[in-house]
């Protein structure tokens, strides 16, 4: 085997013999094969199909890029890699821009990868199919899990670009349409990082309170080529349309455009306006509809009013008059008044002679007996006057003091002396007369009494109990 050497930039053989060149360590070969391909390989693009794709914690990404005869690998990057357009797949064809390197650790060469695209439309095509396929299993497109759409949402979300067309169309067919607030979460809908944004503003929408979060969201964009609308396509976007509790339009592109978030959403509509126009009713058209129904029910009360006054009035014909349906009620009270009138006369005239005859027979005793009563009283009476009155003892030998009186009425009655000396002149009355006496040393008495006299009075005194 010859020996190996270099000279300058080449490799070379030097077949001399016996040749004392030195040994070259293995870490400076390495360098040297490193600078020698970065220095011819410093800008490559290469075509090939993606086999192996794998993103490890340290978000760099790792690939190999093969075709029909040959495999090289590859090393995206992380600040690459969060800026793909799109997530690369297994089988996708791309064409990777970047340079050439060597992995002195493994011996082997790589492609660092700058920037990754897709290899044309029919590989994007092939890519979103398998896709499609894979999302579709996970039944994240079943017509099961379509939702129905708000009739008169009070609040509608739009994910779309602040600064298009798009949002304009949609403001202002709303406003012609029905009036209806609106909240956007502006977005990029094309480029690195678009799809990343799309899927948080949707997360965003469902994660608001229930009392700020809108009815209805509308996730639009404008028309484009495939590569434009890819964003759409990708993985997240799919899943936060389909994952979102608020039910979703998508409005993606022109009607012949398609997207997988169109298959994920609650409903398609072909372009963004005609998002709006399916996302409420036209409030003119609302307004004739209500005044339509409010005028048909209107009709109906009219008309069953004056079908059921057609039966009343029929009834009210197959019914007999008043006066023939009340004509013997009204005969048969007559007579049962008369007979009650008779009949009551009668009773009376009966009650009448039943009175008459215990009258007759209850008068003489009723009257025999209120005289007995009348009698017993008058006589009850008589003894409680004669035990009051004053003179009735005058026939047991007593005397009644009385003041002598100037009048005929007589004096009253004394009880004690002190009275007696006062009043000076008495009368005396006994059982059969009076006697006119004077109290000896009672003012304005005379000198002399009669001896008689005042004996009388003194025997009088002496015999006369107290009347108290």
């Amino acid at each position: 085997m010859p020996d190996l050497a270099f000279e300058g930039s080449r490799l070379v053989a030097d077949t001399l013999p016996g040749d004392n060149a030195p040994a070259v360590g293995v870490s400076e070969l390495a360098g040297r094969l490193k600078r020698m391909v970065e220095g011819e390989f410093g800008h490559v693009r290469l075509r090939g199909e993606i086999s192996g794709y794998k993103r490890v914690a340290s978000g760099h990404a790792y690939l190999c890029l093969k075709d029909e005869d040959a495999v090289i690998d590859g090393v995206i990057w992380r600040t690459a890699a969060a800026g793909l357009a799109f997530v690369p797949q297994d089988g996708a064809e791309v064409i990777a821009t970047g340079r050439l390197t060597t992995y002195p650790g493994r011996s082997k060469y790589q492609i660092v990868i700058e920037r990754l695209e897709l290899a044309g439309a029919g590989a994007l095509m092939a890519l979103l199919e398998r896709r499609k396929a894979a999302l579709a299993a996970e039944g994240l497109f079943d017509a099961a899990r379509k939702r129905p759409l708000p009739f008169l949402p009070r609040t509608i979300g739009v994910v779309t670009s602040p600064t298009g067309a798009v949002i304009r169309d949609i403001l202002h067919r709303l406003a012609d349409r029905c009036p209806t607030h609106v909240l956007v979460w502006p977005v990029k809908v094309q480029g690195e990082g678009a799809a990343a944004e799309i899927a948080v503003a949707i997360a965003g929408f469902g994660e608001m309170p229930a009392e700020t979060r809108p009815a209805l969201l509308i996730v639009a964009r404008g028309g484009g080529s495939i590569e434009d609308l890819w964003a759409f396509n990708e993985e997240a976007v799919v899943r936060a349309v389909a994952a979102s509790p608020i039910p979703v339009i998508s409005a993606v592109g022109h009607e012949t455009d398609t997207s997988l978030c169109d298959h994920a959403a609650d409903l398609r509509a072909p372009t963004p306006t005609a998002a709006a126009e399916l996302a409420v009713p036209v409030l003119t058209e609302l307004r004739l509809q209500l005044a339509g129904h409010a005028a048909r029910m209107a009709r109906c009360a009219t008309r069953y009013q004056e079908r059921a006054r057609e039966r009343l009035e029929a009834l009210a014909r197959c019914l007999p008059s008043r006066d023939r349906l009340l004509g013997p009620q009204r005969q048969r009270a007559d007579d049962w008044g008369q007979r009650l009138d008779r009949g009551l006369e009668r009773r009376a005239g009966q009650a009448r002679q039943g009175f008459d005859r215990v009258a007759a027979v209850l008068r003489p005793a009723l009257v025999e007996r209120r005289l007995e009563r009348a009698r017993a009283r008058a006589d009850a009476a008589a003894r409680m006057l004669a035990s009051l009155n004053p003179d009735a003892v005058l026939e047991r030998g007593y005397a009644r003091v009385t003041a002598r009186a100037k009048d005929k009425e007589g004096g009253a009655t004394l009880t004690g002396a002190d009275a007696a000396r006062t009043a000076g002149a008495l009368t005396v009355r006994f059982r059969d007369g009076e006697v006119d006496v004077h109290v000896d040393g009672a003012p304005g008495a005379p000198r002399r009494v009669e001896r008689a006299g005042a004996r009388a009075y003194v025997a009088a005194r002496a015999e006369q109990p107290s009347l108290l």
